[in-house]
């Protein structure tokens, strides 16, 4: 799982871009050095976290974009992009020019994603293939990723925020939309969101409720440099 990246195939539909990257099941060697969350994790069982008509509605896109900046010349990262919701919203909001990584542990949820880019004739997005434990997006190229509703989703945050560190460019950040609930319910909670993210180095600089739509949105800044794996100490729900 931590081979050097292989490009397997690249194909071009109407300006998309699709790239897979290899899975290895027995995943990398140092994968045992990162403690395992003390909390549940919960399940994968939907590319959407409800209809799109509703979160639009609600205009939850428009106020996490607007919030965090969403502007021509970015390079953001939609990290667990399942059906797309943000990934074409961004690239609408970034234009011809976009630069987008849509990434998903699952092939049948890319698959979809990249038919539905083609028909809506979205260019500048590249899908990639990660994995559990890691992201697999290039080094240095993103100057902000985006986790909807997926966070609680992650079967080792600790492990995967520490391989996500790399591909982050100077002054990026994250930013994760989730909801105040416990995790086996599908959420996160707030404080247990802020102490997983710090005990991998990153700090909170914006959080705000999102109401009419659902659930809340919160930035962080990576670290300038990753703490040792054996310095990560465990948060509790």
């Amino acid at each position: 799982m931590r081979r050097p990246h292989l490009l397997l195939r690249v194909v071009f539909f109407s300006g998309w871009i699709a790239s897979w990257s290899p899975t290895d099941a027995a995943g990398p060697a140092d994968r045992h050095l990162f403690p395992a969350p003390n909390r549940p994790v919960a399940t994968i069982i939907s590319p959407a976290y409800s209809d799109e008509k509703t979160r639009d509605r609600r205009g939850e896109a428009e106020r996490v974009m607007t919030r965090v900046g969403i502007r021509p010349g970015m390079r953001v990262a939609d990290i667990g992009a399942g059906d797309g919701y943000y990934t074409v919203r961004l690239a609408r909001r970034l234009g011809s020019a976009a630069t987008i990584y849509a990434e998903d542990v699952k092939a049948e949820y890319l698959g979809r994603l990249g038919s539905r880019l083609k028909r809506e004739g979205i260019s500048g997005v590249t899908l990639i293939r990660g994995e559990p434990g890691d992201p697999k997006l290039p080094l240095a190229a993103i100057d902000l990723a985006i986790l909807a509703h997926m966070y609680h989703e992650i079967e080792n945050p600790y492990e995967f925020l520490y391989r996500l560190r790399p591909s982050f460019a100077p002054n990026a950040r994250l930013a994760i939309v989730d909801l105040d609930k416990s995790t086996q319910d599908h959420g996160t909670p707030p404080a247990l969101l802020r102490c997983e993210l710090a005990a991998v180095g990153y700090r909170q600089v914006d959080f705000i409720l999102l109401a009419p739509a659902d659930g809340y949105l919160v930035v962080f800044v990576p670290p300038d440099e990753l703490p040792p794996v054996e310095a990560i100490r465990l948060c509790s729900q």
